[in-house]
């Protein structure tokens, strides 16, 4: 495949006018020999905008499907749907449920994953977000099932899984706390969130190994001038920062200052999406918990003030921070594919449209609409209007 006549996202974060030449589903150098390929497809693409499949690394679910109950049936569905919509790689996310059901989900994906025939978004890892979170800023979280870091149930969920698990978030207030992400550091990515640590707290845990911080401003104490808290602490330790431009978890001014205060490599979108994502209001659940829907917010339904994460996909999430929050497109593409690739380690084979890399392409107009879905060199889905 050829695609000519787009301005095509390059690893300078900048649009330039180039082709992308794909064989084998991945991108080749455009001076590559290709006088084999001559039953090559041309997209004529002018006036069209290029920029790699998109890694969503915080996903709780979509289109009906929740992670933490699916069967494989149901992975596969919601994989489709976000590979449709623009987000090439998801790392599915846990929720504090019973460690029978924590199980449980460990062996569906270890056994979804085995199968490499499958269609939709491929899923290289998980990402375990609970039971080791604080109950003061809980959230959705079911505190009932909340417990303090052990060493062991972690390393029981990662046998379970196949070693799929690449990130765990873990509250660094709680006893024990320092001991796990010490001994872990070098073997999973640790995030900290849910929260209730303050500045001190939170940069021990960052000396200690820590490397993320969990949706930021969401689930943690905020910043003030004389307790300036764990969102201070990650900017100065250079963590990657988690952040949901959905319109609902942050307000606009505030994603503008997260991507003022961290660098450009360290700002990484998630959508932190559940079930309900893609249907149309009503209810859904998230971990067993029932949710209610409006618009674009997803609450508890017994708790109408509590948020329950977001049912806005990561394209969505995007497309939001551009045009309604005013993040320049190069740096919110950059904060949705290449640096979430980079953070999980897989940024050799996703998140960029460098030669080498999986042909996940998406061909966007000039009102960041999709038109054309590409993964792994294949056209998969097609749009003539808005979605």
């Amino acid at each position: 495949m050829r695609i000519k006549g787009a301005q095509i996202y390059t690893s300078g974060h900048r649009f330039e006018n180039l082709d992308i030449l794909i064989k084998g589903g991945r991108i080749i150098p455009d001076n590559e020999d290709i006088t084999v390929m001559s039953n090559q497809t041309v997209i004529n693409a002018t006036g069209l905008i290029a920029i790699p499949g998109l890694v969503d690394t915080h996903i709780h679910g979509a289109y009906g499907v929740d992670f933490s109950m699916a069967d494989e049936a149901e992975i596969e569905k919601a994989a489709v749907y976000e590979a449709e919509h623009g987000i090439s790689v998801i790392y599915p996310t846990s929720m504090t449920i019973s460690e029978e059901n924590l199980e449980n989900m460990m062996k569906r994906f270890a056994s979804y994953t085995a199968d490499k025939s499958h269609e939709g978004a491929i899923i290289p890892g998980l990402h375990m977000e609970g039971p080791f979170l604080s109950k003061i800023h809980r959230g959705s979280q079911d505190a009932d099932l909340m417990r303090t870091p052990d060493i062991r149930l972690y390393r029981h969920m990662q046998k379970l899984s196949g070693g799929l698990i690449s990130c765990i978030v873990i509250s660094p207030d709680l006893p024990g706390s320092m001991e796990f992400i010490s001994e872990l550091n070098r073997e999973v990515k640790i995030s900290i969130g849910h929260t209730d640590a303050d500045y001190e707290t939170a940069s021990e845990a960052f000396r200690n190994g820590a490397s993320r911080i969990t949706h930021l401003y969401n689930g943690m104490p905020g910043i003030h001038h004389r307790a300036p808290g764990p969102i201070i602490s990650a900017l100065e330790f250079g963590a990657e920062a988690e952040l949901i431009a959905d319109g609902v978890h942050v307000h606009p001014a505030m994603v503008r200052l997260a991507f003022k205060l961290f660098p450009a490599d360290k700002i990484i979108l998630v959508s932190d999406s559940i079930m309900g994502t893609g249907l149309t209001g009503g209810c859904c659940t998230l971990g067993g918990r029932d949710i209610f829907m409006d618009g674009d917010l997803a609450v508890l339904a017994n708790d109408r003030q509590t948020i329950a994460g977001s049912i806005t996909n990561l394209f969505d999430c995007m497309k939001k921070a551009v045009q309604e929050m005013g993040i320049p497109l190069e740096v919110a593409v950059r904060a949705a594919s290449e640096n979430p690739a980079r953070a999980l380690g897989i940024d050799k084979d996703y998140g960029s449209l460098m030669p080498g890399h999986v042909a996940d392409i998406l061909l966007l107009d000039k009102n960041l609409n999709l038109k054309y879905v590409i993964q792994r060199g294949r056209i998969i889905a097609t749009y003539a209007t808005e979605v």
